[in-house]
Parts: structure tokens; sequence; C-alpha cells
């Protein structure tokens, strides 16, 4: 019989160290927002696959779509025979994404790889080569994508000097003492000593940061940056591989934030937990790359998007995007119920279900609390509650549970949450 114990050995002897295993449990079933160890072992699943389990694991609709799917084809290659399942895809998802234009879609596998296509399909567009990216962002673990990355331990440490051609903007964090004016004037400053604004493609940015913190990108910010890409014909790129796809409440988060992008990328829950992503935008951008310039051999897998496709249904016929104001509302305000005995909790934020809590010793904007956040993970996963933690300096929570988990399910976490800091205060 397998234990999580002999499974984590077997581990460390077959696979390299740099995959990193952030709790050494060794899963054998789930079902929506519970998942059972090998050694029968119950845990509330508040991490959903760092936010691909949007609809839970093994919904019934995106479980019956694939085994239908399965029983026609696994796979063609998308540029040998097309198959229905890409094209209604697609089409769904230029009529989701904001934006009052005409749109393409572009189907790939995973977030990364959709990332690198925008960047490629921006700079055939413009015919330029540079890219501004953020501080705290998180774009990928593929060669150019560690360049936009804005974390370098553990992501791209001890590999050298990335990509260049890529310049790093202050994203705005008021907690942290950068307002939107100083994230504008950091732009114009790359114009100004690094790349005058005829050299830069594009301009990427997460409209709420995921490995950074879940920092929400304010909309003066956004409208601004919106008017910088107009005047320079620069392209703006939504990252929405973590944001996208119910998260925030709205299909894409920027529907609530003001602005249209040019592309749009997405991933992670498109496809309730099966591979797929892709880049959608203005058609005429789209069209900028000559044929066979995009694409893969797995991009676009019709069992992943009859997944997507079933995934889309949900989402109409549960009210998922309601529901995800509704998940938001009840962990917000039990975080901040916490906040009120604890102070290491300064600041509970969140865009509907996309929830965070940056934690500093005694409150103290000077001292991120690190070890305490560790502490939390640790603790809650001995009590049966899978959390995960981010942010630049390591010291945010942040919770990503499906929207299809139950309200008993989210108060039975909070109360664990609240133990967890009851018993390390």
């Amino acid at each position: 019989m397998n234990t999580n114990q002999s499974l984590q050995q077997r581990r460390l002897a077959a696979i390299p160290r740099g995959v990193g295993q952030i709790h050494q449990i060794y899963a054998e079933r789930a079902e929506n927002a519970t998942v059972w160890d090998v050694e029968g072992r119950e845990y509330l699943d508040f991490a959903g696959g760092i936010a691909v389990l949007n609809t839970g694991h093994l919904h019934p609709k995106v479980m019956a779509a694939v085994q239908a799917q399965l029983a026609k084809l696994t796979h063609t290659c998308f540029h040998v025979f097309g198959y229905e399942p890409y094209v209604a895809l697609a089409e769904k998802i230029n009529q989701r994404v904001p934006g009052d234009f005409e749109k393409k879609t572009l189907l790939v596998t995973t977030g990364a790889e959709a990332v690198e296509n925008a960047i490629k399909i921006a700079r055939a567009a413009t015919g330029r080569q540079g890219v501004i990216a953020f501080t705290g962002a998180y774009h990928g673990r593929t060669h150019y994508t560690l360049s936009l990355t804005g974390k370098v331990v553990p992501y791209s440490a001890g590999m050298g000097l990335m990509p260049g051609g890529i310049y790093r903007a202050q994203y705005p964090n008021a907690v942290h003492g950068v307002s939107s004016d100083d994230a504008i004037a950091s732009v114009e400053r790359i114009f100004k000593n690094d790349a005058a604004p005829t050299d830069i493609a594009a301009i990427i940015l997460e409209p709420v940061q995921g490995e950074g913190g879940f920092n929400v990108a304010p909309k003066d910010f956004l409208a601004r940056l919106r008017a910088l890409c107009d005047e320079h014909g620069i392209v703006l790129i939504a990252d929405e591989v973590q944001t996208g796809a119910g998260r925030t409440g709205t299909f894409f988060a920027m529907e609530q934030l003001g602005v249209a992008a040019d592309l749009t990328t997405f991933a992670k829950s498109i496809a309730g937990g099966f591979p797929l992503a892709g880049v959608c935008g203005r058609a005429e951008i789209m069209d900028a790359v000559a044929p066979g310039g995009l694409g893969g051999t797995y991009a676009g897998s019709p069992v992943s998007c009859a997944a997507a496709l079933a995934v889309l249904e949900a989402f109409d016929d549960e009210k998922l995007l309601e529901r995800a104001q509704a998940v938001g509302e009840i962990l917000t305000s039990g975080l901040r119920a916490i906040g009120e005995r604890h102070n290491s909790l300064v600041d509970v934020r969140n865009l509907g279900a996309m929830v965070a809590v940056e934690l500093f010793e005694g409150g103290d904007l000077s001292k991120p609390a690190a070890d305490l956040t560790a502490k939390v993970v640790a603790k809650a996963r001995d009590k049966g509650l899978i959390l995960l933690s981010c942010g630049t300096y390591y010291n945010v929570l942040r919770i990503l549970v499906p929207l299809t988990v139950s309200d008993a399910d989210l108060q039975r976490g909070l109360a664990l949450i609240g133990e967890c800091f009851d018993e390390l205060a």
C-alpha cells in the first residue's frame, strides 16, 4: 500500500528537486472541494490546483463532456484535421472577452505558452521588439516568460540572465506605498531612459496579480495605461491566466476594471482541470502572424475543448459568476473577523473569489511576516485544510477555493484558519 512517506521517497529518487511541491501529500481521489490522500485522509481544498478548479474537482458536466469526446477522437492536431469543438470554443471566447471590436482566438496548451504567443503576435503586429512588464508579475516558467516574471527566486535563480528587451515598471500597491501616479511615472521613465515608445511592442500586466500577492490594478491606473498604449501604438496585453474563467466574479477581470485590452491570455480554470490555454484579441492584431506561425502539436486538444465548453455551460446554468461574488464576500468577512483578533492580518483584499490576506509582524508594515505565513500554511494542512502562500515577500495567504464549494465548507475552512492564528499567536 502506498503512503505519503513512501511516495515522497520515490519522488525524491525519481524527480528533480527543481519541481516544487508545497504539501508532501499524494492525492488518491477528489470531488468538488474535497481531496482524499492515498492514506484515506480528507482535505478541504482551498487551493483549487492553483486556480484551475473554479468548477471543482470532477464537475459532472465537464466529466460527461470529456467522456463523450473520448468516444469520438482524442487527437488529430488541429493543423492536420480541424474539429468543431475548437471552432465552437473560439467563437464563445470571442463573445466573452471584453472589448467592443471584432476578435479572434488562438488555443494552445499552457498559460506560459499563451503569454509567449501573445508577445509573438504583438511583435508581428507592431514590428517592434520591446516589452514592458511589472514588478511582482508572474507570467510563466518558459525562458521568455521568466523575463517577464518579476521574481528571480525561485523561478530563474541560477539560470543566468534571461532574454533582453524587457523593461520593468512598478505595479500599483497601496500597502507597499506605490500609487498609480508612481506606476505611470515608472513607465514614463522607461520611455525616457531605456526605450522609446516606438521600440515597445507591448505592455503586459495581470489585472489582479497572482504570485505577486493578489494586488488589484486600480481603475485609474488601467485607464491611464490604456491611454499611453493608444497614444504610442503599443499593444496592451491582459494576462488573465489566473483571473479568468470567472474567478473574480466576471468571466474576465477586466470587465470590472473599465478597460479592454488588445490581447487577453487565459488558461487554468478554462477547461476544468484539463490542459488548455489561449490568446484572444483584436482580429487585425491576431491576424498579423502569417499562416503556420501559430499553433502546436497539442494546441487546442479536442478533449480539453470539450471540457471548456462544458465549463462555460456550467457557469451559465449554475450562475457561478454570482457565486464567485458570494464566495468572496463570505471569505473576506470571515478573514476580517479573524483580523480583529490578530493584528498580523493587515490587509484582506479580493476581487470576487480571488481572496488574499497579507501578514506583517505585529501589524508593522516594515516587517512582512513570511515565517508566520509559512507556519499557517503548515498548520492548516495538519488540520485538513490546503492553503497557498504568495507575494513578493512570501507573506500573503491566498485562497482559490472552487466556486462550487458549499457555504458549510467555507465556514469550516475559515474556522480552521482562525484556529491556526489563535494557536500561533
